[in-house]
């Protein structure tokens, strides 16, 4: 058989046809109908010569689409087809030598990062964001799918509290893509957006013009994901934008406050989906990371901050990252009001000032114990000391990670308030607690109701 492909300057030999026509035959079954009319169908074959197989593709843009997603589906069917291991060559040049101006299929029009007016803030940058134990899995995630949309972890669904840096890594991820595709056409949308021109598209008749400007991407970033809860024809019209992009291999990244499984007034088929890729958290940072996050934040800004100013602050400012930013912006200010330098004492002066008066500090760590001691009727030497009783041990545990979630300290620092614990327990306390609140509304209650009784401002 191999005589009959051996020819590179021969017609395509019939051979060779058939053996093609069997690929599509059972390729075509396991694609959407739209992509293989548009994709598959217009390619043809060359030549066969030494193994090599040469497939004409009309146009650069197919000839990456295809060799990202079939070339080597395409290459194993062919060898089948053929009888012999061949090697598939995907080329465009043979054609348009033949035919310039009268290519097989139309170039498809893909919105761009320009059309869609969105281009990510210039302070959004993976370099100016601090990466601590709180947030590595996320942006991990965050930069592979920077580095190669639609290849890992799809959809990517990142979640955590208000002012923790989702948006953050969003921003990020788009500025990593455009760097080296300014074009690239990818889309951001916060999801109460999305539900206004969705109102908007419905009411105007302009579903159809919509939809392209939601699907025709290579890269849809949604915000907020939480904010459609509650609203069906948004939710449907996210189930079918997200089913679409996903089926054609474009990358999907989603934030939320909340894990997909807590989406309660969702439907059951989104949150399936939302957790086919990877669902990575965001927790509130340890000191050290509030620490860390001050000191990058005053060398972008060129502030000269010392680092026990830093720590002052990262321990006594209560709240999120941006209420942390905005105390180290207050205090620049202060500073350039009064003619002096960043000081301890102007620290010391705007915390009293702005996060004690009419603000609740942190509770203390023997104030958490306490605490949960009364709710759980256990003493609280127990619940530091080393009883293996289960209600004591439960109770501890609680006690981690009430304490982890308020104050957002080291495991290594919490572990020792425990009595000198090795931070894997500590840890493993944690991690135990906030798997049990996702399948028990009555703990996770309980835990919510302990915090923000010794907590309101968190």
């Amino acid at each position: 058989m191999k005589d009959l492909f051996s020819h590179e300057s021969a017609p395509v030999s019939t051979d060779l046809q058939r053996a093609w026509d069997g690929v599509l035959k059972r390729l075509g079954p396991d694609i959407p109908s739209a992509w293989f009319e548009r994709f598959i169908r217009p390619l043809s074959p060359v030549s066969c010569k030494e193994g090599i197989v040469q497939i004409n593709v009309p146009g650069r843009f197919v000839m990456e689409w295809v060799k990202e997603r079939y070339l080597g589906t395409i290459q194993t069917l062919l060898s089948d087809e053929i009888g012999f291991h061949v090697v598939v060559e995907l080329v465009t040049q043979l054609q348009e030598k033949k035919q310039p101006q009268s290519p097989q299929i139309a170039p498809i029009h893909f919105s761009s990062a320009l059309d869609t007016g969105f281009h990510p803030a210039e302070r959004f940058s993976f370099e100016t964001f601090v990466v601590g134990q709180s947030n590595r899995m996320a942006v991990a995630g965050a930069k592979a799918v920077a580095a190669e949309p639609g290849k890992k972890y799809n959809p990517l669904f990142i979640y955590g509290a208000s002012g923790l840096g989702k948006t953050h890594i969003l921003h990020s991820i788009a500025r990593d893509i455009l760097a080296v595709h300014p074009k690239f056409p990818l889309a951001y949308v916060g999801a109460q957006q999305f539900t206004e021109e969705f109102v908007n598209a419905l009411q105007g008749g302009k579903m159809e013009q919509f939809r392209r400007s939601q699907r025709s991407v290579e890269v849809w970033l949604v915000d907020d994901i939480q904010l459609i809860a509650g609203k069906d024809k948004t939710q449907e019209e996210i189930f079918h934008t997200f089913n679409y992009l996903h089926s054609l291999g474009k990358q999907i990244v989603l934030t939320s406050d909340r894990p997909p499984r807590d989406l309660y007034l969702l439907d059951e088929r989104i949150r399936s989906r939302f957790e086919w890729g990877l669902v990575a958290d965001i927790q509130m940072p340890d000191t050290e990371t509030r620490c860390a996050i001050l000191r990058s934040k005053a060398n972008h800004e060129r502030m000269e901050l010392d680092h026990s100013i830093a720590m002052f602050l990262a321990e006594n400012v209560p709240g999120n990252i941006r209420i942390l930013e905005g105390a180290l912006t207050k205090l620049a200010v202060n500073a350039s009001l009064e003619g002096t330098p960043i000081s301890m004492h102007l620290a010391h002066t705007m915390v009293e000032t702005y996060y004690r008066a009419g603000m609740l500090a942190k509770p203390a760590f023997n104030q958490i114990v306490d605490t949960i001691s009364k709710h759980y009727k256990i003493p609280s030497d127990d619940i530091t000391g080393t009883s293996r009783k289960a209600p004591i041990v439960h109770a501890r545990h609680i006690a981690v990670f009430v304490t982890r979630e308020i104050t957002g300290d080291s495991w290594k620092h919490i572990g020792g308030l425990f009595g000198d614990r090795d931070h894997t327990s500590m840890m493993h306390a944690y991690t135990k607690i906030h798997e049990m609140m996702h399948h028990d509304k009555d703990l996770r209650a309980t835990v919510k109701m302990l915090i923000r009784n010794l907590y309101p401002e968190g």
